[in-house]
């Protein structure tokens, strides 16, 4: 089998036919139909399934292009390390994330990994979970920064404990509820809370913790995903808001924020790394990595 040929599949499946497969890689047609036809005639199966819609791959297909994204990803990484070698200050890396780990942990991370090594450059990927491991599973990212919800479902990732994460209710300094010593979840249920989706994992996480306290989740005022923005409202006196203890060390640096003196039950996850078991590591992901442990060690503590 030669990779010019698995290229060829790869190509043909992207686009959906032979002929634009062809002005893809700037040659002809003939070209593309014999690269496929000695892969097949190599594995003795069909690849390729053509209908008036186009081409799709067959079960077999399908199997063969996933150890093409494995072999040119992994083909991609030996060049990267090459370089790396030459140069330890440079390469690439891609980490996936939720969007407040994105604000706040992460965003230290890449900021002292930046002053260090210049030449390092950051691809960030934002979302759910269960679409982050789906990204990590093919390769589109090197590692996930992300909370815990549970022991590890897939057996070929590997979770690294960095840090437990309490989660407390927030309020700007000078909303009058941070005067108040003693509260209780059901004084604040009509409040105006700004608070991410419920399907998120702090949204989960919310829940869990008023469900736990007899209370139905709150009515949110604003529901966004951005950190940002809830600093922003925050910061008006007029919001309240539920944040990873984190955040008040990374997020709200010169912002006005205060925790307020009610208690979240069971309101804790830890967080860490997500790394594919076996998958060969670059070097200059395993200087992310030790990174962040040294960053998180002091809260880990």
């Amino acid at each position: 089998m030669k990779l010019q040929d698995l290229h060829v599949l790869m190509a043909v499946v992207q686009a959906g036919s032979m002929g634009k497969a062809a002005l893809m890689l700037n040659t002809t047609q003939p070209n593309i139909s014999r690269s496929i036809a000695e892969l097949e005639h190599a594995f003795g199966v069909r690849l390729l399934d053509r209908h008036r819609r186009g081409i799709e791959p067959t079960e077999s297909g399908r199997a063969l292009l996933d150890c093409g994204v494995a072999v040119f990803d992994e083909l991609r990484r030996g060049v990267k390390s090459i370089e790396f070698l030459a140069d330890p200050t440079a390469g690439d890396v891609r980490i996936g994330t939720t969007a407040f780990l994105a604000a706040s942990f992460v965003s230290a991370l890449i900021d002292r990994l930046s002053r260090r090594h210049s030449r390092i450059r950051f691809q960030l990927v934002t979302g759910y979970l269960e679409t982050l491991h789906r990204d990590l599973s093919e390769r589109k990212v090197d590692l996930l920064i992300v909370r815990s919800t549970g022991p590890m479902t897939d057996e070929r990732l590997h979770f690294e404990f960095l840090f437990e994460d309490r989660y407390v209710v927030a309020a700007g300094a000078k909303n009058p509820w941070t005067r108040r010593r003693s509260i209780q979840l059901a004084d604040l249920a009509e409040e105006r809370w700004v608070l991410p989706p419920r399907e998120s994992v702090i949204g989960s996480i919310i829940t869990q913790a008023f469900h736990a306290g007899g209370f139905e989740y709150p009515r949110a005022t604003v529901v966004t995903d951005s950190p940002h923005m809830r600093v922003s409202l925050l910061e008006t006196g007029r919001f309240i808001t539920v944040f990873p203890s984190s955040a008040l060390k990374f997020l709200t640096r010169g912002a006005a924020l205060k925790v307020l003196s009610v208690e979240l039950p069971a309101a804790r996850r830890p967080n860490g790394m997500v790394t594919v078991r076996d998958r060969a590591i670059s070097p200059v992901v395993q200087l992310v990595i030790d990174s962040a442990r040294k960053l998180a060690g002091p809260m880990a503590k």
